[in-house]
């Protein structure tokens, strides 16, 4: 028997070492120790962990690489970044958006990142961005499943036309309803706003992103009304509430409300740890709110979390590289999941919960899967996070898509030159086979 592609000697996610997978027409067919069988490729993963690609489910990438223009954010908030998006999107034309969108996702492959869920603005009336990223979409087809919401950046009410708008994005191709019932012009208003957008979502058969509570204001609560309008309408699994950062903010008693409700809904938490822990907090004067959601708390509801990158050179965050392993390091670092067990969790949080949350068909590495991964310079997921793990391969369908050369380093010192790879430094408790309590 042969197959297309054959990786040897493989560490996974699970803890599963000296395992072999095995590929062929775009699918996996093997996964086991001591694959006996020719390849037309084979890697030595040499013990290095193997994973399935990182996902994205929280992104803007009809605004990313758009920093300084039109002007930098000077004050770093939110509603700053949101007028500064209004000036830009004037002035935007297809080409700009499709050139940035593109020489993002060439990024993003490289970081292993091959899926994305991206929302894109509805209330520019001539829909450039839609136009922009439906192009990129079907270009990018062969090596990332970018996924769309159609996002009325400036309100559904609040902003004219942005219902029509919205339809035709979805009538254009659009996979996903989004909205922002925090910035329309009252609570009223954004509960209205919830009600309508998944009742659009459910005459179409469409999933759910929106949005939510995305401020310091405890007082927002629109998630609760995102609940219940799930329930009733039977989207349980197809609705992803993003940011929740007013969770932060809310006292302990309405939280223990208010989380059973959402894990009654079956509702995705998108939590964006770095722009969270960026754009919250700034009214503040010391103690200064980290803002992120309440991970830990979903997490012992059984809620499934995500974690997305939101921003990457934008009106809102001037950082980025597309490493979702830099979102979940800073992830845990604001929630302090410090644990083994948790900072597990958190690198689920940039695979299989962002795919989960996505509906992501033949995502994973078992017999039947899609045959796209990643090859890490590391043994396993809390090493990635720790040393922002280089990507050895990228795999798409079983062909590699990009590769980077192991990171070492040469040191001169005391006469005696000597390789460093930080990837051979472990714990003491993981050389022993053990594990820490929780911390």
């Amino acid at each position: 028997m042969s197959f297309d592609l054959l990786v040897k000697n493989a560490s996974l996610p699970d803890g599963r070492t000296g395992i072999d997978i095995a590929c062929r027409n775009g699918a996996i067919e093997a996964v086991e120790a001591d694959i006996l069988a020719d390849a037309k490729q084979t890697i030595d993963a040499a013990g290095k962990l193997v994973s399935p690609p990182f996902v994205d489910s929280h992104f803007h990438m009809d605004a990313t690489l758009s920093l300084g223009l039109p002007r930098m954010n000077q004050s770093g908030t939110l509603l700053e970044g949101i007028a500064l998006w209004g000036e830009l999107k004037d002035v935007l034309t297809v080409e700009a958006v499709v050139e940035r969108a593109l020489k993002y996702c060439d990024l993003a492959v490289s970081q292993g990142l091959l899926a994305i869920r991206s929302h894109v603005d509805v209330c520019d009336g001539r829909l450039i961005g839609v136009e922009g990223l439906l192009e990129v979409r079907e270009r990018v087809k062969p090596y990332i499943d970018l996924q769309l919401v159609a996002f009325p950046q400036d309100g559904l009410f609040r902003s004219a036309n942005a219902e029509k708008n919205l339809l035709k994005a979805l009538d254009m191709g659009v996979d996903i309803v989004g909205g922002i019932p925090h910035f329309e012009r009252t609570m009223e208003d954004g509960a209205r706003s919830v009600r309508r957008l998944c009742e659009i979502a459910a005459e179409r058969s469409l999933m759910v992103d929106m949005h939510c509570d995305e401020t310091d204001d405890p007082l927002s609560r629109h998630i609760e009304t995102l609940a219940y309008e799930t329930l009733r309408l039977g989207l349980q699994g197809q609705v992803a509430g993003s940011h929740l950062t007013s969770m932060h903010s809310m006292d302990n008693y309405y939280v223990s409300k208010l989380l059973p409700l959402i894990a009654e809904a079956e509702i995705h938490a998108i939590a964006n740890p770095l722009i969270n822990i960026t754009l919250q907090g700034r009214h503040d004067s010391y103690p200064k709110r980290r803002g992120q959601t309440r991970v830990p708390e979903m997490r012992a509801f059984g809620i499934n979390v995500a974690f997305g990158h939101d921003c990457v050179m934008d009106p809102w965050y001037s950082m980025g590289s597309g490493d979702m392993l830099e979102v979940a390091s800073m992830g845990l670092h604001v929630a302090q999941m410090t644990s083994r067990d948790a900072i597990r969790y958190c690198y689920d949080c940039v695979t299989t919960h962002p795919a989960n949350a996505m509906g992501l068909q033949g995502y994973g590495l078992e017999k039947g899967c899609n045959a796209d991964f990643v090859l890490l310079q590391a043994c396993d997921t809390i090493e990635a996070i720790r040393l922002r793990a280089t990507r050895l391969a990228v795999v798409k369908a079983g062909r590699v898509i990009a590769k980077t050369p192991s990171r070492q380093t040469q040191l001169l010192i005391g006469g005696r030159p000597e390789i460093v790879d930080q990837a051979d430094y472990a714990p003491v408790d993981e050389m022993r086979g053990s594990s820490d309590p929780d911390c």
